[in-house]
């Protein structure tokens, strides 16, 4: 996986955890990588990958079964969905809008845009 410098990798990496549940990878209750198994698929340091499971554990997306591993909470793709629609809403739309307004492009422009991509 490729890191960029904007967010700390642990973030980074559950970020990606939630986009393979967004994704259907992995549904509720069901395991999830062990932590060593996800620092060697990123090929990061095992530290890293605790920080980013106990960021994901604290926000109710995985929990642990003690000597199991970690499983999907079951409502998690929903739970990620609603606040990534919302983080969506407030920070990057307005910069879009901007833009748009800077650039002349109009919703029809957009709309356009979308549907060639489907």
């Amino acid at each position: 996986m490729m890191f960029s410098g904007e967010k700390p990798i642990y973030l980074q990496m559950a970020d990606r955890l939630c986009d393979e549940i967004l994704a259907g990878k992995y549904q509720d209750d069901d395991r999830i990588p062990s932590v060593r198994e996800y620092a060697v698929m990123l090929e990061v340091n095992a530290n890293t990958a605790v920080k980013a499971y106990d960021e994901l554990a604290r926000e109710n997306i995985i929990y642990n079964k003690r000597g199991m591993g970690y499983y999907v909470t079951p409502g998690a793709k929903q739970q990620i969905l609603q606040e990534r629609k919302k983080a969506f809403l407030k920070e990057y739309l307005p910069e879009l809008f901007r833009q748009m307004r800077l650039l002349g492009i109009d919703i029809k422009d957009v709309d356009d845009a979308w549907k060639e991509t489907l």
